[in-house]
């Protein structure tokens, strides 16, 4: 009888590659769990009845487009292990396809619960939700405060142009996107474009940092920041932006879009800010441009899903009303670019 394993892992052939790289480290026979999947990485947790462990490989079918993103994601938490940036221990980096079919990384695994709505929030009550939020701008001044070169992640990235060459990438996104009118866009990538700010001294970026992307332990503090699959070398206040609009967002009833600003006690997008420029004594004072820009991001995304739910090549709950959520976003970001 063959052993039943989620798709894309199959935890005989992982032990037997651990066995031989790390002998001692896995006690018996794996079982494999898969945590979450989609157009993202996939995620599994593995056990072998003692010690727990996690394992991220590329989608199935997607290998060749995302097989590098293993190698950055697995150098940059092994990178920032020894710092005060939480960060699940790496394990081991593997290469070779012929174990699981794609490169793969092993991390341990880190108890801790990831928040994704206000509802989930309630519960901890206004004061421990209020700590909890502000601590996400706590944890992202530790990650802007570490030296790249002191890390080995000198050459993580090309922090030159780097808004620049944002700004460049997701306009090339929103034209694979294009199929109906989209008023406003085209004006606030333009307005995007001449006001782009002078950027502060490079660090290492996480590129997706918001509350769902974060483990929080017992203590309600951080445990790990997960996800650095889009982390490079570049401008730290595109994550502050990112966190502000996560942070602003209200619920839109029937959109497949988590949002915790309703939890009582969420902290407002000028206390994350201020509690941010505080403690790293960077000059915010440009934040809503990337603010906007966050906006900007969101809404290729969200065009890009509606373009393949268009195509019926998005399948699921909610997708149908992705189209009708892209204009809200577009007229908040030029709200924001032009009265801050």
């Amino acid at each position: 009888m063959t052993e039943h394993h989620p798709p894309g892992l199959d935890p005989a052939r992982l032990r037997a590659y651990l066995d031989g790289e790390r002998p001692g480290l896995v006690q018996g026979p794996l079982s494999a769990e898969l945590i979450e999947g989609g157009r993202s990485n996939l995620t599994y947790k593995v056990s072998d009845g003692a010690s727990r462990w996690v394992v991220r490989r590329p989608p199935l079918g997607h290998v060749l487009a995302t097989a590098h993103d293993m190698a950055r994601e697995h150098r940059v938490i092994n990178a920032l292990g020894p710092t005060d940036v939480p960060v699940p221990g790496a394990v081991l980096l593997c290469e070779d396809t012929s174990v699981l079919g794609a490169p793969f990384y092993v991390m341990e695994y880190v108890e801790g619960t990831p928040y994704r709505t206000a509802e989930q929030l309630a519960p901890l009550g206004p004061e421990r939700t209020r700590e909890l939020v502000l601590g996400l701008s706590d944890a992202l001044v530790k990650l802007h405060s570490v030296d790249p070169e002191s890390v080995g992640l000198g050459d993580f990235g090309r922090p030159e142009g780097f808004l620049e060459r944002q700004l460049r990438r997701w306009g090339k996104q929103l034209d694979a996107s294009r199929s109906r009118e989209l008023p406003g866009i085209d004006e606030l990538h333009a307005l995007l474009g001449s006001r782009l700010p002078d950027s502060p001294a490079p660090a290492i970026v996480h590129g997706d940092y918001r509350l769902d992307n974060v483990l929080i332990g017992a203590d309600d503090e951080i445990a790990a920041i997960l996800d650095w699959e889009m982390s490079t070398l570049g401008d730290p206040l595109t994550d502050l932006g990112l966190l502000v609009m996560y942070s602003s967002q209200q619920r839109i009833p029937g959109a497949p879009i988590a949002t915790t600003r309703e939890a009582p006690g969420h902290p407002d997008a000028r206390e994350l800010i201020e509690r941010y420029a505080s403690s790293s004594g960077r000059d915010v004072s440009g934040i809503a441009w990337y603010t906007a820009f966050a906006y900007f991001k969101l809404a290729v995304i969200l065009e890009g899903i509606h373009y393949r739910y268009t195509l019926g090549q998005t399948v699921g709950a909610g997708f149908d009303r992705i189209g009708a959520l892209v204009p809200l976003f577009v007229s908040e970001g030029l709200t924001t670019l032009q009265e801050g």
